[in-house]
């Protein structure tokens, strides 16, 4: 409100008497001012990460003292529904109301902020309804199920003035700030590469270990409103148990590994390094094991190139995992290597500066460093704390992971998944503008070499040529064109 008035839609918070806090290090107090100085949160389809991250971790922090209150439940699967209404009963001693669509709950004005685990094709819509609505909203990742419909975020988001958090609960812990102060200060040189990784394995298959139950029928499940047929969002098809409750597995609900898991990854490097949107992205892999009637690769890769020079590599399987790769950002000086931990639920977090030979930096004074970081509770309840604290004070700016960076996600995988279902190599101009790839990419960079230019850094560079220069041999001056019979050192 312009006034700066105290009201449920700007959650001030000012009567704890520690508030919450980012880092949570102090317990709150309960709040005791009036009921308009609390925010009152619902919860669009608390299912399985609706539920175990969503639920628990808000009910946690209601503990804690968060003046906060869970005052509504939507899930078109009565039993989620009833497991989530009766468990915050139990934890908070206050029955949320249910609601059969969560458009009813937006519009009861009973809510204040929503929180959205939903699969993935219903994200951008309910995201944006609420924003419409005027709610502040927590969607799981990832922020979109197409490109289209993340830029489609982006805009509402900007216009509406709301506070809009992406659920990659990794991205609240601190260790991507201090990589990205490392590298912002020139220790690693010029930053050319990242690659990360998420293999998996079962003897089940990849999402199978998802449970579905007798319970799962066309009389407690919404099968029209959990598909989206009147709203455009997927084709009718007969109701389904695995489509239902292995989703991942099918292209009009998912992305599979890619959209699930590499965003994960891609989330904490774009992070660390600072780059968004890429320049070119090309995508491989197959179903190569799992022939169970899924859409979706067992075995994916990616690369996506940046206009800043530098590459990303994502690669994963869903049938192999003992052997993974390692988590790094790599530069001309040193590269860092982030420990499994910093990508899990928490409270550690932790990389290492591994520097290159004096011979190449010319600087012996590069030693190997660990460097660690710690929250004070999980990485799930601490992204929350980050967006209660956004909502307190009222700035969209201050989550740790907004929907420009979950865009810039979605937009990696995405285009990732149409390369390799395509066969097209894509290509994204600095204006976001997709098209199909031809020979300007790699010209460009012939281009810039024949000019000797100088390179391109990291958003937040700020270390001038540091690591950034080479030092070519003496006998370099004797490469170059004869000019009118004279060899180049001549000239």
């Amino acid at each position: 409100m312009s006034d700066g008035t105290v009201s449920r839609r700007t959650f001030l918070g000012t009567t704890t008497a520690a508030g919450v806090s980012a880092t949570l290090s102090r317990s709150a107090t309960a709040a005791s001012g009036s009921a308009n100085e609390r925010l009152q949160i619902g919860f669009i389809g608390p299912g399985r990460r609706g539920f175990g991250a969503h639920v628990r971790s808000l009910v946690k922090l209601h503990k804690l003292g968060a003046p906060i209150d869970l005052v509504a439940v939507n899930d078109v699967y009565t039993v989620h529904r009833d497991r989530a209404v009766d468990y915050i009963e139990k934890q908070t001693g206050k029955r949320p109301e249910t609601f059969a669509d969560y458009r009813d709950m937006l519009a009861s004005g009973k809510v204040d902020a929503v929180c959205i685990g939903t699969p993935d094709h219903w994200h951008a819509k309910q995201t944006i309804d609420a924003l419409q609505a005027g709610l502040h909203v927590y969607c799981e990742k990832p922020i979109t199920h197409t490109v289209a419909e993340a830029m489609d975020v982006v805009r509402e988001w900007k216009k509406s003035g709301q506070v809009l958090q992406v659920g990659v609960q990794s991205s609240s812990s601190p260790i991507w700030d201090r990589a990205r102060a490392l590298i912002d200060s020139g220790r690693l040189g010029k930053v050319v590469q990242f690659q990360t990784e998420y293999f998996r394995n079962s003897k089940y298959g990849m999402s199978r270990h998802n449970e579905i139950s007798a319970q799962m029928t066309p009389q407690t499940i919404d099968w029209r409103q959990w598909l989206g047929v009147d709203e455009g969002l997927a084709p009718e098809m007969p109701f389904d148990r695995a489509v239902f409750g292995q989703w991942r597995c099918y292209w009009p609900f998912s992305r599979g590994m890619a959209g699930d898991l590499f965003v994960h990854r891609v989330t904490g490097m774009l992070k660390a390094t600072g780059l968004r949107f890429p320049g070119r992205v090309v995508g491989g892999g197959g179903i190569f094991l799992e022939y169970d009637d899924r859409d979706v690769p067992d075995v994916n890769s990616l690369i996506a190139d940046f206009h800043e020079g530098v590459q990303g590599v994502v690669s994963s399987t869903m049938v192999s995992e003992e052997l993974k790769l390692d988590h790094v950002i790599r530069g001309h000086h040193g590269s860092l290597r982030f420990e499994k931990m910093s990508y899990g639920n928490g409270p550690q977090a932790a990389f290492e500066f591994v520097p290159e030979r004096p011979q190449v930096t010319l600087n012996s004074e590069l030693k190997p460093e660990r460097i660690e970081e710690t929250t004070e509770h999980d990485f799930n309840v601490m992204h929350f704390a980050n967006f209660l604290d956004a909502v307190r004070e009222n700035r969209p700016d201050m989550v740790n992971n907004d929907p420009v960076l979950g865009a810039a996600a979605v937009m990696i995988v995405n285009l990732a998944v149409r390369s390799y279902r395509e066969g097209k190599v894509y290509h994204v101009d600095r204006d976001g503008q997709i098209s199909d790839g031809d020979s300007s990419w790699a010209d460009r960079w012939e281009q810039m070499s024949k000019e000797r230019a100088v390179p391109r850094h990291v958003p937040g560079w700020q270390a001038g040529d540091a690591g950034s220069v080479l030092h070519p041999p003496a006998y370099q001056k004797l490469a170059g064109p004869w000019i009118d019979g004279n060899p180049p050192e001549g000239t």
